[in-house]
């Protein structure tokens, strides 16, 4: 009953960020958000060498020229944000594949800290593009963390999936070759995929801890609407009564084992980055087409269209096309969500934040978790083990509603 309460709250709560307005990029400045320092910088590059039917992020299949055109918009748009005042530390790579053009992303890994105090370098890619080339110049750029998009070592699974990743026992061995090189080095895995088994997962999840690798993320299928629709007509049924079972999986095998959770999706053996630019600092900016940004209460959202991205950053503006202002309790409640997702909150940390403490400002939310043992402790609130679903299903319930926002982004090329 718990999952499906706060399921039902997160996706009404996760529908009013779809509700955006036009904004003036005058007022996009870092001393009118009150936050010059500490964002995170979340880098969308949206070029992949094919499209897995599953995913909601705005992708196209690979163009050099046009992905060379795009990393040179990159850079305007992010000049853009430093002349606003805005400075970044932690950098984080997503798509799309990032390393599909390895010359353009160390040119401007280096331009980010040419103008930056870089720390932290976190970055997404996929088996097919580790090879010891690959893994080589990515340690020359300073990647402090690669996330690796294997999503299963199931082979009829990943054909299910639409996805090429190459045998299995090529894939392990490509991991081990990049294992060691990094700071962390982490895999992907999606679960409750339609027609993926139990059976399939527990071997997935089996398979992964016999690597021996720093970490692991599971995804819950997280599809908008129409993504839900198209894969139930060439797969099977999306049914998420399954998903409990297959996080018991992943509770059982590695939280009460030898893997710490780093967030409700996340696991780690010590102490590790994790993928969350969400978690890591309490607003983020996203560049690139498609990307979404969370500062101070405003919720940006990017042109989806390559064309549109190119034309407004080329003519020197920043390439916003939808804008929400976040009402105090909305702004509060997504607080309380990205803390919860990352395991815990920090009382001091909130009242800082929001001027006032967590009971007066969110106690019905925070009655209701301490009432049902999803959370516990006092000075720090610490997810339960018995919390941890629930703070899954809410997460995902929420990316799922900006799932639905980004499917109509791309279909009216907005």
């Amino acid at each position: 009953m718990i999952p499906e309460i706060v399921s039902f709250v997160t996706r009404r709560e996760g529908r009013k960020f779809r509700h955006l307005k036009a904004i003036d990029e005058s007022l996009v400045q870092a001393e009118n958000l009150g936050s010059e320092t500490g964002l995170s910088l979340y880098v969308h590059i949206p070029f992949c060498r094919s499209l897995c039917p599953f995913c909601c992020f705005n992708r196209y299949l690979f163009q050099e020229d046009l992905a060379r055109r795009y990393f040179i918009d990159l850079k305007k748009e992010l000049d853009l944000y430093i002349q606003r005042g805005f400075r970044f530390s932690g950098i984080y790579f997503g798509g799309g594949t990032p390393t599909v053009l390895m010359d353009e992303l160390g040119d401007f890994i280096a331009y980010l800290r040419q103008q930056l105090n870089v720390k932290e370098i976190s970055l997404e890619t996929t088996p097919r593009e580790l090879t010891p080339k690959n893994i080589e110049l990515l340690k020359q750029f300073g990647i402090n963390r690669l996330s690796v998009g294997v999503q299963s070592f199931d082979e009829q699974v990943l054909k299910t999936m639409g996805r090429i990743n190459g045998p299995a026992e090529e894939v392990k061995s490509r991991l081990l070759m990049a294992e060691g090189q990094f700071d962390t080095m982490n895999v992907d895995f999606v679960f409750n995929f339609p027609g993926q088994t139990l059976e399939q997962f527990t071997a997935d999840v089996a398979a992964f801890k016999e690597l021996k690798i720093d970490q692991a993320t599971f995804y819950p299928l997280m599809a908008s609407p129409h993504k839900k629709d198209a894969m139930e007509r060439k797969f099977n049924r999306v049914d998420n009564s399954r998903e409990r079972r297959f996080y018991d999986v992943i509770l059982s095998q590695l939280y009460r084992g030898d893997y710490t959770a780093s967030t409700a999706w996340c696991f780690s053996r010590g102490e590790r980055m994790i993928d969350e630019y969400i978690i890591e600092a309490d607003d983020y900016i996203g560049i690139g087409a498609g990307s979404v940004s969370i500062v101070a209460g405003n919720f940006y959202v990017n042109s989806f269209s390559l064309d549109r991205y190119h034309n407004l950053t080329a003519s020197g503006h920043l390439p916003i096309v939808g804008w929400r202002k976040l009402s105090d309790k909305e702004d509060r409640r997504y607080y309380l969500l990205t803390k919860l997702f990352g395991m815990k909150l920090d009382r001091e940390a909130f009242r800082r934040r929001f001027g006032g403490d967590i009971e007066r400002k969110l106690w019905l939310e925070l009655a209701f978790l301490k009432v049902c043992g999803l959370v516990s402790g006092d000075d720090i609130l610490q997810v339960t083990e018995k919390g941890m679903y629930p703070v899954s299903v809410m997460m995902r319930d929420f990316f799922a509603a900006l799932n639905t926002l980004r499917e109509h982004h791309i279909e009216q090329q907005i």
